[in-house]
């Protein structure tokens, strides 16, 4: 009996075999044969017994030998495609015993799973993010800029990551579920700076996301309604936000930091299948954080609208005469305590001015504020991180409830600048790590930094 080319690819699929390269051997499971010669195992070892995460991709041309293999692995679990980690939350997610979640259970730890593979794991990975609200998404590739190459698609729930391997999956994925879940508009995806990803999805994969929150954009907000309408010179990154509004140690967001370091040569490195461990906890951790992060820039967006509906309350529980003069004539006329906004701008661009050098745009330079004696820049040491923390430490200014109104004609400016008002903007002119080498106590930055450095050297 003659086997065509689907028959023959299922009859193979599952099974155990051993390769034989030009310069080493592996074993694995028979996940896939492309037709471009190329072939995908799982549960792949080497021949001194060292088990690679997740999936390994070999070439034809590379291939001197194919053996099955008949050894019993009764005490091994075959990974079919997933590789299963765990983050844990006290020390990934220290805020989560500051904040208030949505969600009432609490878990101690969180998985993140690698998915290579349209089997068994692919589809109830897909119906899970289907039942969230809210899920946090990133992205990671080479120039997701330009027409690069999209090679990883990572999404949030609440205890777990999904770690899709678009380089592997292709459009499948996208057929399969991925499309329905970025493209709806009943979950909420929440990501940090989403032109990248957006692009990326719309040029290469016909997929146009919609319902997103953007916490760089809302981070922006946030610092121009403090700031009385002044825009910062730059967007913050990832890191910094999560530093300012979720108040994680500087430490502890160090591996995040590590990709910023990536020159356009060491882009290549997500290429690189199986992925290294300490690349895959490293985008894990870049999409944990979003979810709460959301919650904080929410709340710090109605910092201001909570001020003036507290000056409500307290006009009538304190001022009970107060409310005398209002008839069914005068009752929608503005009120004295939202007129109480114009005072709140002039204040808050008065601290600014003192806060925050300007540049030659007009805009803050929110990164190196003055130091405390508030008439100094600080030193170029200082970092971002102690920039945001200064900025959290020195919050700005809130009107008294029963302050008396300003003169709006007479509204403080900084020299030089040109605020922001709701007619629009205008400017002055001007050796890849090892997993089992991996001690729970090394930091993961380390091990990043190790595995760039091992890649470079390779390269070069």
């Amino acid at each position: 009996m003659v086997l065509d080319d689907a028959q023959f690819l299922a009859r193979m699929k599952g099974k155990r075999i051993k390769l034989t390269l030009k310069t080493s051997s592996f074993f694995g499971v028979i996940q896939h044969i492309n037709q471009n010669k190329t072939l995908v195992l799982a549960d792949v070892r080497d021949s001194n017994g060292r088990k690679y995460p997740g999936t390994k991709l070999f070439f034809g041309r590379e291939i001197v030998n194919v053996e099955f293999d008949n050894e019993e692995n009764d005490d091994k679990e075959t990974s079919h495609g997933v590789s299963k980690e765990q983050l844990y939350v006290e020390t990934s997610e220290p805020y989560r015993k500051l904040i208030t979640l949505d969600d009432h259970d609490e878990e101690e730890c969180i998985n993140f799973v690698v998915i290579d593979q349209i089997h068994e794991k692919f589809g109830p990975a897909v119906m899970d993010i289907k039942k969230q609200e809210v899920i946090g998404v990133g992205s990671e590739g080479v120039e997701n800029f330009k027409n690069g190459r999209l090679c990883w698609l990572q999404i949030a729930t609440k205890n777990k990551v999904y770690l899709f391997d678009i380089l592997l999956l292709g459009v499948l994925a996208f057929k399969n579920g991925l499309s329905m879940i970025l493209e709806s508009k009943q979950i909420l995806k929440v990501i940090h700076d989403c032109r990248a990803i957006a692009g990326s999805l719309t040029v290469q994969f016909s997929v146009k996301i919609t319902h997103v929150f953007d916490t760089q954009v809302a981070d922006v907000m946030c610092f121009h309604s403090k700031t009385g309408g002044f825009l910062p010179d730059r967007v913050s990154t990832l890191p910094e936000v999560v530093s300012l509004y979720l108040n994680v140690p500087s430490s502890r967001l160090s591996s995040l930091r590590v990709k910023s370091q990536l020159t356009k040569e060491d882009m290549d490195m997500w290429y690189k299948r199986p992925c290294p461990l300490p690349l895959l906890k490293v985008m894990a951790l870049s999409v944990m954080h979003l979810k709460p992060l959301r919650l904080m820039l929410l709340d710090t967006l109605m910092t201001d609208y909570m001020v003036l509906v507290d000056s409500y309350l307290n006009s009538s529980v304190y001022e009970p005469d107060g409310l005398e003069h209002v008839t069914m004539e005068n009752v929608l006329e503005l009120p004295k305590e939202l007129l109480q906004l114009d005072e709140m701008r002039s204040n808050q661009r008065e601290w600014a001015c003192k806060q925050y050098p300007v540049t030659e745009r007009g805009l803050l330079s929110r990164f190196r504020p003055y130091s405390n004696s508030g008439t100094t820049p600080a030193a170029d040491g200082h970092s971002s991180v102690q920039s945001y923390f200064l900025e959290a430490q020195a919050p700005a200014p809130r009107p008294s409830p029963n302050m008396d109104l300003p003169d709006t004609q007479q509204i403080p400016q900084c020299s030089g600048v040109t605020s922001v008002s709701s007619q629009g903007a205008s400017f002055n002119p001007q050796a890849t790590v090892k997993p089992s080498e991996m001690s729970p106590n090394t930091p993961l930055s380390t091990t990043v930094n190790d595995l760039i450095h091992s890649f470079r050297s390779f390269r070069n």
